[in-house]
């Protein structure tokens, strides 16, 4: 009866404290999607931005005061734009803390497996035989770097399971594919050297849209990629203590491992294929949340999906304000904020960060 009693009200406490935080995050992801849409060469008011979305709905009728073209710049420009935002900055979030999590590694990223080097050499090509340049969504060069990510995953598995299927074999075949395809993307950049800025540009990341297709694009991986691995947040919580005791309390460990990698994989080609190679996502955001929140991925995979999308939507509005009237690839920015936050980790933590 005591016991019972201790019990409840931690259980209780962490309930509030889950739904506080994801109330918390919510408002961060409002906050960043408004500034988004307000701030920019063309300044609009907050409140007209909203009337403007509200007036799209069936059941509201509102007017913004917006004329035509301010309407189309909220309208097919920035809210494209955004949503492509939150969607990719999502999806690299909550693979990153998936990765850290099946392979209990807080260095664990969503490019671990050489999904960047594979995309990457798969971009190139495409670029160098002038088979597109990026943009769109149907353009080759997004379809060739996400097939040149599954077939980096895919390689990498493989030897890896020639190494013996442990997870350090599958993390060491995943460095020695990068290296690979990082070798050939640089013998085909050194043939093909006129393409240079255009290939180093893509790599740098982009949230580049023409309309509605990026998003609707990357909108179905995006789900099933959040899907499948919320499906597993309680495994990975269980997984942490160790693959041996984990296996004692009847998990399958490895079916585990293979499902998470496989979904986060999947999304993190689909988002770069999009995007470009925009590094640090899938660090800064799921450490972030840890330190502020915990570690159980109960909390943390919910919490990583919309503060990974409010990052990489603030990151944007800052790569394109900036140096107004140019802008900074994205990748720059996040690289910029990346180095930082682990100095600020060391320094102010004396905890463990796993």
């Amino acid at each position: 009866m005591n016991a019972s009693t201790a019990t409840q009200p931690a259980a209780v406490d962490g309930s509030r404290l889950g739904a506080g935080a994801l109330a918390v995050a919510g408002l961060v992801v409002v906050g960043a999607v408004v500034a988004a849409l307000t701030i920019g060469p063309v300044s609009i008011a907050p409140h007209r931005v909203a009337l403007e979305l509200g007036d799209a709905l069936p059941w509201v009728s509102a007017d913004s005061g917006l004329s035509v073209t301010h309407a189309a710049i909220v309208e097919q420009i920035r809210l494209p734009r955004v949503v492509l935002g939150l969607l990719v900055g999502a999806t690299l979030s909550v693979s990153g803390a998936a990765y850290q999590g099946a392979f209990r590694n807080p260095l664990a990223d969503p490019y671990l497996l050489g999904i960047a080097a594979g995309a990457g050499l798969g971009a190139t090509i495409a670029i160098t035989s002038n088979l597109g340049d990026g943009a769109g969504a149907f353009d080759s060069v997004p379809l060739a770097a996400f097939c040149g990510a599954i077939v980096a995953v895919t390689v990498s598995y493989a030897a890896g399971h020639i190494g013996g299927r442990s997870t350090a074999s599958l993390v060491l075949a995943g460095v020695a594919v990068a290296s690979f395809l990082t070798a050939c993307q640089t013998y085909v950049l050194q043939a093909n050297n006129e393409a240079f800025r255009e290939v180093y540009a893509w790599i740098l990341g982009r949230l580049a849209t023409s309309g509605w297709t990026e998003p609707a694009l990357m909108a179905p991986y995006f789900v099933v990629t959040t899907a499948v691995i919320l499906r597993y947040r309680r495994a990975l919580d269980v997984l942490a203590v160790g693959d041996e005791e984990a296996t004692s309390l009847g998990l399958n460990t490895r079916r585990v491992r293979v499902v998470v990698v496989v979904a986060a994989s999947l999304g993190t080609a689909a988002a770069v294929s999009v995007s470009g190679l925009i590094g640090f996502v899938g660090i800064i955001v799921p450490h972030a949340v840890r330190l502020a929140f915990g570690a159980s991925h109960r909390v943390l995979l919910p919490l990583t999906v919309l503060l990974g999308g409010a990052f990489m939507v603030l990151a944007d509005l800052a790569a394109r304000t900036i140096v107004s009237p140019a802008e900074l690839p994205i990748g720059v920015v996040t690289a910029f904020l990346g180095a930082p936050f682990f100095v600020l980790v060391l320094r102010t933590s004396r905890r463990e960060v796993w």
